[in-house]
């Protein structure tokens, strides 16, 4: 039976993301800026994404502007409150994400680049994991999903599913898909695994269902849910097996090269995610990074 260990997080400052938004103003003559309070309302510090923003802030040149940290959900539940009010905020935001389903979003352009190309989602092992664990190490290094099989999982635990029960239906429902990650792989008899995961809801729905097909297999897996560096940390030091959740080449950049020769890559899960400055598209005057100077 898969057990979960839940890690410390940064959702204790949820209020922060919140303020961010329950600060704004929707005088409709006032600059964007005014508007959200100079405010970019992010996730937890120790995210790529949200080093990229604060090298946003430094590129474009917006010394007013601060990003105020949480968790995913504490920026999700900003979002929210904003969107229903139909009020400005600015979120730092990536797909998939349930969140571009549920609201109609859009990305902020950036002409300098500084948030990266399309990225991949990579699924990193311990060393010496192959050679203890061959029969998991092909299950991991055969993981590949779309975004709409991901949304799928995000969706069902985003409207009140457990991620487990989440990922117990897809996985029952989806089982041709299921076949192919497990293709030429033997059942085990208990074989401890340990997988480590950053709160995203993408990470959160990859784990879950990886963790039950591997369960199905025979395995005793635990999921141990922490914030980027010690995600990366503990593949690196051995002290967990593996990780579904390593977002290259731009938003974990930093651990990728202080880790480097310390993991293993097996595979990349999928292709073509993104990550940005995210605005409700109800927010017409502002399109483009260059737009929050103004």
């Amino acid at each position: 039976m898969i057990k979960k260990i839940v890690g410390i997080s940064a959702a204790a400052i949820l209020t922060l993301g919140l303020a961010a938004c329950g600060s704004a103003t929707n005088n409709k003559d006032a600059t964007v800026g005014e508007q959200v309070k100079y405010k970019i309302t992010g996730i937890d510090p120790g995210a790529g994404i949200m080093e990229a923003t604060d090298n946003a802030l430094k590129d474009y040149d917006l010394s007013k502007w601060s990003v105020t940290s949480g968790s995913s959900s504490s920026m999700t539940a900003s979002l929210k409150k904003a969107y229903d009010k139909k009020e400005p905020i600015i979120i730092t935001g990536w797909n998939p994400h349930w969140m571009f389903s549920k609201y109609d979003l859009k990305y902020l352009k950036d002409p300098k680049g500084v948030f990266g190309e399309a990225e991949e989602i990579h699924t990193i092992t311990r060393k010496g994991f192959a050679k203890d664990q061959p029969q998991a190490n092909q299950v991991l290094s055969q993981f590949n999903w779309s975004e709409d099989d991901m949304g799928e999982v995000m969706l069902a635990i985003q409207e009140g599913k457990k991620p487990n029960d989440a990922a117990a239906d897809f996985v029952k429902k989806h089982k041709d898909l299921v076949s192919k990650w497990t293709k030429g792989v033997d059942k085990v008899n208990g074989e401890k695994i340990k997988l480590v995961y950053v709160a995203w809801d993408s990470e959160i729905a990859s784990t879950n269902v990886v963790g039950k097909v591997l369960e199905d297999l025979g395995y005793n897996v635990t999921l141990t849910q922490v914030e980027a560096g010690p995600m990366w940390t503990a593949i690196a030091d051995g002290s967990a097996d593996a990780s579904l959740a390593a977002w290259l080449p731009q938003t974990h950049k930093v651990y990728a090269e202080k880790f480097k020769g310390k993991y293993e890559d097996v595979g990349t899960s999928m292709k073509g995610v993104k990550i940005g400055l995210v605005v409700p598209t109800y927010m017409k005057n502002v399109n483009s990074i260059e737009d929050l100077k103004k």
